[in-house]
């Protein structure tokens, strides 16, 4: 089961959070820098030189950054406009050429299907209204044998008392929607869209839980 805050925010008004949030964002270190390590480490395991690769919610472009020198190309889009300048300038200051930054949102991306290699989807399915639609889009948009590869914060359950401040706040604009369900939950989810899981790993309490899905060929 999916508890998602009565009182949903508008695309708009979160964007408005998120872009007041991008600058602080962006210089904010990692929470947890080996677990983020070791996600980014089991990902380079499936990226080849010649994959087309998507990611949804990419915030201000980090991970995709560090992915480009393995595969062809990467599409990444954030809804907010001030996170995507930042991943821009990121861009170019490294010299990556070979990732597309976009304003948009899994929600109104428009792909053929069986397209992509690899699916990201990092930090987002929470803050997602809902979750088994971007799902099952996802799944519509990778190759047969394609990976959806995901970090998700599940707060059902050890965040539960955090739910009714969240509600609050996203009500005003001061904080994100969030959605509250478990890792069990969105394991379903997967499985009913029709990935098989390759693997599942919640680096610890109160971590996201990472997981490599596969489309089957």
């Amino acid at each position: 089961m999916t508890d998602v805050p009565t009182k949903i925010a508008e695309p708009a008004r979160d964007a408005r959070f998120w872009n007041r949030m991008a600058a602080g964002y962006a210089k904010r270190p990692v929470a947890d820098q080996a677990s983020y390590d070791r996600k980014l480490e089991i990902t380079r395991t499936y990226l080849k030189p010649e994959m087309e690769v998507l990611e949804f919610g990419c915030g201000t472009g980090s991970t995709a950054l560090v992915h480009a020198p393995f595969v062809k190309h990467i599409l990444a889009f954030d809804f907010s406009s001030q996170m995507i300048d930042i991943a821009r300038e990121k861009a170019d200051a490294q010299g990556i050429g070979n990732v597309t930054f976009k304003i948009d949102r899994i929600e109104d991306f428009a792909s053929p299907s069986n397209h992509y290699d690899v699916v990201l989807g990092l930090s987002i399915l929470h803050l997602l209204q809902d979750q088994r639609a971007a799902i099952t889009k996802t799944y519509d948009m990778l190759k047969p044998g394609g990976l959806f590869i995901s970090s998700t914060a599940c707060l059902r359950g050890e965040m539960s008392w955090f739910k009714p401040i969240l509600a609050v706040g996203s009500a005003v604009g001061l904080l994100p929607r969030v959605a509250f369900f478990t890792v069990n939950h969105l394991e379903t989810l997967l499985r009913e869209a029709g990935f098989r899981l390759e693997s599942s790993w919640k680096p610890g309490p109160r971590k996201g839980v990472f997981i490599v899905a596969r489309k089957p060929e």
